[in-house]
């Protein structure tokens, strides 16, 4: 017989943690959905984090996964979805009134493999209208007069509050890094592609990255690694030793960080520096600040068409920002969109050249903590670039800035290096803790 030690409270353990008490009997998986359904009772009337949720079919999923054998390295991790990811036994409405009610035929391919290997679905965490740039009704756990950040804002303020482990996220510029940054956790966008896409509703074909948020690297790395098919992310533990890192404080072309972002950043240079990696100042190659509006044509002209039934057919179900960014999209002539890709493309390998020898790249995750309001979701521009070219990209708490809202350090590798990014990560994370 399965029973819950008294003394572990499940809403706050780890994705690791809380399937090991499961595995080994110390827990049950009723008992974990219990703790987080009642966090969430607890907390969402301050949060609103959670588009839909429906308790009796994950106590009833509880008690199902409870009556079989283990399923898989996730099995009986509570996760939150995304609501522009497709689920068969929820509605995904795609922050959209367009969508109230809409029921997928099948679950997106990331869902059907977290349920595959065993994750507790407890439900769909707010996204921003189409992740864009309108905001849904999701405030910041720290303080909930400040932004959680978007498009991936539900996910990553349920994770922060505690209400799920684990949480899938979307990046087309900085929605997985920016609110994983100013909610305080950690949040991962791999490689583009490194996991499926089907089923995810697109905004922009080239860009858009499926990510996983948690409260710790060791967690995004084992849920990357189920979500990838790539078990070489999930090392538990296994930290690069003495890493060359790469420091890139500001942008060309962006505007600068604030000086709190700036003086933890450079915190966090010194405490990794003196845990024996080797730092370097990142040179960044000529026309670089050309990559922020190549990353913005890119964007508009691909959102304008994946979102063409929407905006043909359902104009007045739009926000009026929304409607305006398609229009300006559509507007946008494809000589110029090819040019921004093209363009892209030859900075990227100069980029390539400026970062070998480094392991990673250590910068700011956003400008600054999350603005106060809930009508805007905060400036992407430090993900704008790397997110064009590809790149992996992770952001970890570095500290608190002067209105004690947390501020992000990203670290950024090269093409396909997920798994030395997540060794780097744990390398830091364990320079900052």
């Amino acid at each position: 017989m399965k029973t819950m030690n008294s003394r572990i409270d499940p809403s706050r353990m780890g994705a690791r943690e809380l399937r090991d008490e499961i595995a080994a009997e110390r827990l049950t998986v009723a008992a974990a959905a219990h703790a987080c359904l009642a966090r969430i009772a607890e907390r969402e009337p301050a949060i609103g984090a959670w588009a839909h949720l429906d308790p009796g079919k994950v106590l009833a999923a509880a008690g199902a996964l409870d009556a079989t054998t283990r399923r898989g390295p996730l099995h009986g991790v509570p996760i939150g979805v995304k609501d522009l990811i497709d689920t068969v036994d929820l509605p995904t409405e795609y922050g959209s009134p367009i969508y109230r009610g809409h029921r997928p035929g099948a679950d997106a391919a990331a869902v059907a493999l977290a349920r595959a290997a065993g994750a507790l679905v407890l439900g769909k965490t707010v996204t921003t209208e189409f992740a864009a740039s309108h905001p849904g009704k999701t405030a910041n756990p720290y303080d909930p007069a400040r932004t959680p950040g978007g498009s991936s804002s539900g996910s990553a303020a349920a994770v922060a509050d505690h209400m799920a482990p684990l949480a899938f996220g979307t990046q087309t510029a900085g929605s997985v890094i920016r609110p994983a940054a100013f909610c305080g956790i950690v949040g991962f966008k791999p490689s583009f592609g490194a996991i499926p896409r089907a089923g995810t509703k697109l905004l922009a074909d080239s860009l858009d990255t499926v990510g996983v948020m948690a409260r710790g690297v060791d967690d995004v790395a084992l849920f990357s690694a189920v979500l990838s098919g790539r078990p070489e992310l999930n090392r538990p533990g296994a930290a690069a030793a003495a890493p060359t890192i790469g420091v890139c404080l500001t942008l060309p072309g962006a505007a600068s960080p604030s000086d709190a972002t700036l003086r933890l950043i450079e915190a966090a240079a010194r405490r990794v520096e003196a845990r024996g990696a080797t730092l370097r100042p990142l040179q960044l190659p000529a026309g670089f600040e050309r990559l922020i509006e190549a990353h913005k044509t890119v964007m508009a002209y691909e959102a304008a068409s994946a979102l063409a039934y929407e905006r043909l057919f359902h104009r007045a179900a739009l926000s009026p920002a929304l409607a305006a960014s398609l229009d300006d999209g559509a507007a946008i002539d494809p000589a110029r969109y090819d040019a921004a890709r093209e363009d892209a493309k030859r900075i990227g390998a100069t980029v390539a050249i400026a970062m070998a020898g480094l392991d990673a790249v250590l910068a700011p995750a956003a400008l600054d903590e999350a603005p106060l309001g809930l009508g805007a979701t905060g400036d992407p521009v430090f993900c704008r670039p790397w997110t064009l070219l590809l790149l992996p990209c992770l952001t970890l708490p570095a500290g608190l800035g002067p209105h004690d809202m947390p501020i992000g350090a990203q670290l950024v590798a090269g093409l396909r290096c997920d798994a030395r990014l997540l060794a780097i990560a744990r390398f830091v994370e364990a320079a900052l803790s």
